[in-house]
């Protein structure tokens, strides 16, 4: 249990960042499942736009500390893969 007032203000700060990196990471998958969804659907126009959409917001998650650079790289490069393969 957080006693001093800095563990208690920490405490706070850090449910409130809980609550806005789910948000975040939420907020991408969607993002990366519309895409999985279209490749599924093997439609490659559609998993194309989904793709260029998801980019940007996968890289905001890097800059905002949600997810590791690599991470994101990999998720990418795995996703744009699939997307070309597509008839």
């Amino acid at each position: 249990m957080a006693n001093s007032p800095q563990s208690k203000k920490r405490a706070r700060q850090n449910e409130r960042r809980l609550a806005v990196n789910k948000a975040r990471r939420s907020r991408i998958r969607t993002f990366l499942r519309k895409v999985e969804e279209a490749i599924a659907s093997g439609d490659k126009d559609a998993a194309t736009s989904a793709l260029r959409a998801a980019q940007p917001e996968l890289m905001r998650g890097v800059t905002k500390g949600v997810f590791h650079k690599n991470t994101a790289a990999r998720k990418m490069s795995r996703l744009s893969a699939r997307v070309k393969a597509l008839g």
